[in-house]
């Protein structure tokens, strides 16, 4: 018997086996998870864009505060050369 046969052999006893029987609310609780499942994502979703808009919030006021794009007051004039 080559390796073909052997194959075909095993899935003709699996076809031939019958059907595993299902549980009658099984439509029900697939349901029921996709809905949390669904709910969950939105709300993971929600809380992924509220953080965003915090972070954007919290570094417009860090910007308007610091304004790291101005240079920094200078305390000490350099050295007279040349005189």
């Amino acid at each position: 018997m080559n390796r073909h046969e052997r194959k075909e052999d095993e899935v003709r006893r699996l076809l031939s086996a019958g059907h595993p029987q299902v549980p009658g609310d099984l439509t029900a609780r697939a349901v029921a998870r996709g809905v949390r499942l669904l709910r969950r994502a939105r709300v993971l979703r929600r809380i992924g864009w509220t953080l965003f808009a915090l972070a954007v919030v919290a570094f417009l006021v860090w910007a308007s505060v610091a304004r790291p794009w101005e240079a920094p007051p200078v305390d000490v004039p350099p050295p007279l050369e040349g005189f």
